[in-house]
């Protein structure tokens, strides 16, 4: 039988959510990366508050799998079948420390209007593919609760994990725009994706 997955959504809760989502973009790259030009850097408490209350939009925060008997019977906080925990950062520079407790926000996903963005994984938790999983639930969630026909998004081109993740999910380019942005001297691409029901993979 496989294992639960590691990661689940919960709502995105700006009173605790918006200092721990803010402490994972550290520079104004960073947060053009992440959303764009639509935040002004300093990035603060008070940006993703108004952002998390935008008519339309669906804000989850991925936290470490909360472990259920049925799951794992002799679960405890940080073990749980799946969660990464014990040993997830190697260092302390990113805020996360080794050995998790189960609902450690790790990652960040919003959708409105039938866009999928905002999609952020904790630094320290990186690599492990759980952005995969992150994209995954939210996917689930526009397609099987919500009954969107498609999810759309944008990506930088030059983001090739993100690429990776999408395409992997089925999601198909649709259009380049070229030099949408100018970032540190240095042209920036985005690719238009999208999923629609019929073609999601399961």
């Amino acid at each position: 039988m496989p294992l639960p997955p590691p990661l689940a959504l919960r709502p995105f809760h700006p009173p605790t959510d918006t200092p721990v989502l803010r402490s994972w973009i550290p520079d104004p790259t960073a947060l053009m990366t992440w959303a764009g030009p639509n935040f002004t850097w300093p990035l603060t408490d008070a940006q993703l508050t108004a952002y998390a209350a935008e008519p339309g939009r669906r804000t989850w925060t991925a936290v470490c799998r909360t472990a259920t008997t049925a799951d794992a019977p002799n679960a405890t906080a940080g073990s749980a079948p799946g969660c990464p925990a014990g040993g997830l950062a190697d260092g302390t520079a990113d805020g996360l420390q080794p050995g998790l407790p189960l609902g450690t926000p790790l990652g960040h996903i919003s959708l409105a209007d039938g866009r999928l963005g905002r999609v952020l994984i904790a630094p320290g938790a990186r690599g492990r593919g759980l952005g995969g999983q992150l994209v995954t639930l939210a996917v689930s969630i526009a397609f099987d609760e919500l009954a969107l026909p498609e999810i759309r998004l944008g990506v930088w081109t030059h983001n090739t994990a993100a690429l990776r993740v999408y395409e992997k999910l089925g999601f198909r380019t649709t259009a380049i725009l070229d030099a949408v942005e100018v970032v540190d001297g240095v042209p920036w691409s985005v690719r238009r994706m999208r999923l629609t029901a019929a073609d999601r993979r399961q």
